[in-house]
């Protein structure tokens, strides 16, 4: 089964993943450091901008393709896909900061709002007794 909302994210987070590891590189190049951080603040922000991304990303796209499984391709889903990359590149444009900013804390108020969703969305599925897919017989069972 094709699952439209989780490819196109999949690709855009990608994209976007592609072009945090750039920006690391872009400072690592113009430091000439080879490992770690070499004591630049602006490169340590654009690392953790760079692994909470990575942090946040496989759990998020792990629940959108359940979801789009169980549930199908709703505009709703969609909807919530766009705000979560959108949430990524504000939390990362804030982390070049080097102070507390509301891009930084919407990015990542939103990140936290849309894995929430996903989650309760994701009960839902699971719970809700809209499946045309029988419980396995093991389950069935001990009911």
């Amino acid at each position: 089964m094709l699952l439209p909302i989780t490819l196109t994210l999949a690709a855009a987070c990608a994209l976007l993943n592609l072009w945090l590891a750039l920006r690391c590189s872009q400072l690592r190049i113009a430091g000439k450091v080879l490992h770690g951080d070499g004591g630049d603040p602006r490169l340590v922000r654009r690392m953790r901008a760079h692994a909470n991304f990575i942090e946040y990303t496989p759990i998020a796209l792990i629940l959108f393709a359940l979801i789009e499984l169980a549930l199908g391709a709703a505009l709703w889903l969609w909807i919530v896909a766009l705000v979560y990359i959108v949430s990524r590149v504000a939390h990362t444009l804030g982390m070049d900061m080097d102070r507390p900013n509301a891009a930084r804390a919407a990015g990542i108020t939103a990140t936290w709002v849309v894995l929430l969703v996903l989650a309760i969305a994701a009960l839902y599925a699971a719970y809700s007794g809209t499946r045309d897919v029988p419980a396995p017989a093991a389950l069935a069972a001990q009911v």
